[in-house]
Parts: structure tokens; sequence; C-alpha cells
């Protein structure tokens, strides 16, 4: 058996066991849309290829999309809301930068400061997710691998 350890929204730990390790994103989706979370959030947030930015399957984060009242797309992950922000590519002489979809909030006193990006005494900001580069798909994240595991 295989343990999985989440904690609920409000802070409850607990321990799922599975079958095996096919068992294991199924039962953190389920959690996961129920806003349980596994592990923290490394500094610098969770990064992934650029190719899943449109069809991440949130739950595996605990985290739930929605669009705030400005009509920004957005997440919420534990209690707390990251704005998704787009970074077109840059190219010129000093620096080549591919584009980047992030999901990130302004930083607050109580934020740990490994997790605080940006300048002492500027903006700082905490990043949840960030999608970059060209790299391969992950299929086992996206939204349509609920969909394609349902039909199976």
């Amino acid at each position: 058996m295989i343990q999985i350890h989440l904690t609920s929204p409000i802070g409850t730990a607990i321990s799922v066991a599975v079958e095996n390790a096919a068992s294991i994103l199924p039962t953190v989706r389920q959690y996961g849309k129920l806003g349980y979370t596994s592990g923290e959030v490394p500094s610098g947030g969770h990064s992934l290829p650029l190719a899943n930015a449109d069809d991440f399957d949130f739950a595996l984060i605990g985290a739930h999309p929605y669009i705030n009242k400005e009509g920004e797309a957005c997440i919420m992950h534990r209690g707390q809301s990251y704005k998704r922000r787009e970074l077109e590519a840059v190219e010129n002489k000093k620096m080549s930068l591919p584009k980047i979809v992030k999901y990130s909030r302004g930083a607050r006193p109580t934020d740990l400061p490994h997790v605080k990006e940006g300048e002492d005494g500027g903006i700082q900001y905490v990043t949840l997710l960030t999608f970059r580069g060209g790299g391969k798909k992950l299929t086992a994240y996206a939204l349509n691998a609920v969909q394609q595991n349902a039909a199976d």
C-alpha cells in the first residue's frame, strides 16, 4: 500500500492509502477538488512546461480556478488568491527570456522570507505556479486526463 499524506483546507492532516502508483493522481484529484493539499509549495512555486498552462488540472495542487470581479483569471489555494499573469517572451541583445504564465500574488508581511520574490523594500510577490519553456506537455496533469481516465 502507498500512503498519501494530505492536509485539509482547515489544517487537518490525513493519510489515504492507495493500491498502486496508478491510483495516486486520481486520488490526489479527488481530494484536491475538496481543497486538500500535499506537501509545501517550493520557493519560487511549482514549475511546469508552458504546454500545460491552458489545461492544467488545479485540483492536483488543491486549488480551484475562478474569475475575479475585474474579469481576471485567478486560482484559490489554501485561502489565498493568485492571479494569472502572462509575461511575453523577451529577445534583445542583453537577454533572451521565453514566454511565461504564472500565478502569483502580492507578498504579505507574514509570508516567510524564502517564498518572497522581488527587492527588499520594493514590490514583492509570492509565486504559486509557473509554466515556462518548451518542454513536453505532461498529459497526466491535464484536465482532459481526468475525462480520459473516466472514459477508460
